[in-house]
């Protein structure tokens, strides 16, 4: 998906000029992928524009950095406030919004200096549907990757941290090369995550998704879903899921603020219940994208109208 510019870019404390927003070639994050970031979506409501769950990414934006020890320059609420100045300065109406923290140019040492500082900066671009707006209606075809996932033995799995998406694009890389749209990774016969979404699975009514303990990413739009899951009464549980639950399950879904609600219609070409988007996904969509023409309502407060 080709990135269409805008006029400007926050950076460090201010908006600047798109072409202006560069990074030296020995930054540091270039090199040994010290970075942490969100992605965030903002949404054309029926009320205007609304950034969805700001408060939560930019807390995990917060929380990714802290794992790492890299040092923060801005709290919580002046990153919220760029996110909303990014997006009303480029005159968006519905954007993907990306802050990133990282360590720019000092040194080429592995580990930076105790004292040295990170640099932040927060665009907005529009963005589509990002696994295909067919995908969206109809599903998704996916495969069981062939690499696994980082777990917290290696790596803090609960960071979004630029270095670690190196393990996705190979998982990615996988379905891409075999003619799937997406892979699912499974770590020691237990399933884990997308290359860049999390998993539900749906068996006789009951809404079946891996615990973090599954070296999966804590996904916002994860949290939404089980909540909003909730509130129609389903029954969902966080647990342990073998592999084998894939090519029995009825339902199986992808949820991630890029992939938003996305059926899967395929396992490793096995039909996925029907082989059509199920009742119980539909409804969870329904309800998701609700939120943004005013037919579900608000009762969490997620939105945060500009």
């Amino acid at each position: 998906m080709a990135i269409e510019s805008t006029k400007s870019i926050w950076k460090d404390g201010k908006l600047i000029p798109w072409e202006e927003a560069t990074v030296h070639v020995l930054a540091h994050a270039m090199h040994y992928g010290t970075s942490v970031f969100e992605g965030i979506r903002c949404y054309k409501t029926n009320t205007g524009r609304a950034i969805f769950r700001l408060e939560a990414h930019i807390k995990r934006l917060i929380d990714s950095a802290k794992i790492y020890r890299f040092p923060v320059s801005f709290d919580e609420q002046e990153l919220a406030q760029a996110c909303r100045d990014v997006i009303t300065d480029n005159e968006l109406e519905s954007a993907y919004i990306r802050p990133l923290i990282y360590h720019g140019f000092g040194t080429l040492a592995v580990l930076p200096p105790a004292d040295a500082a990170t640099e932040v900066i927060i665009a907005a671009v529009k963005f589509g549907a990002y696994l295909g707006e067919d995908g969206l209606k109809n599903g998704i075809d996916v495969c069981v990757s062939t690499w696994s996932r980082m777990t917290s033995a290696s790596n803090p799995v609960l960071s979004k941290a630029g270095g670690h998406y190196l393990n996705s694009q190979l998982v990615a890389s996988d379905a891409r090369r075999n003619g799937y749209t997406e892979a699912i990774v499974v770590n020691n016969g237990l399933i884990s995550e997308g290359s860049a979404e999390n998993i539900f699975i749906v068996r006789d009514g009951v809404i079946y998704t891996p615990p973090l303990a599954a070296a999966i990413l804590g996904g916002i739009t994860r949290d939404s879903v089980i909540q909003i899951a909730k509130t129609q009464g389903l029954e969902v549980r966080e647990q342990a899921l073998p592999r084998d639950l894939l090519y029995l399950a009825d339902e199986i879904f992808l949820t991630g603020t890029a992939a938003e609600i996305t059926p899967v219609r395929s396992v490793d070409d096995i039909p996925v219940g029907t082989g059509k988007p199920g009742p119980i996904t539909q409804s969870l969509q329904a309800s998701f994208f609700g939120l943004f023409d005013g037919s579900t309502p608000d009762q969490w407060g997620w939105l945060d109208s500009l």
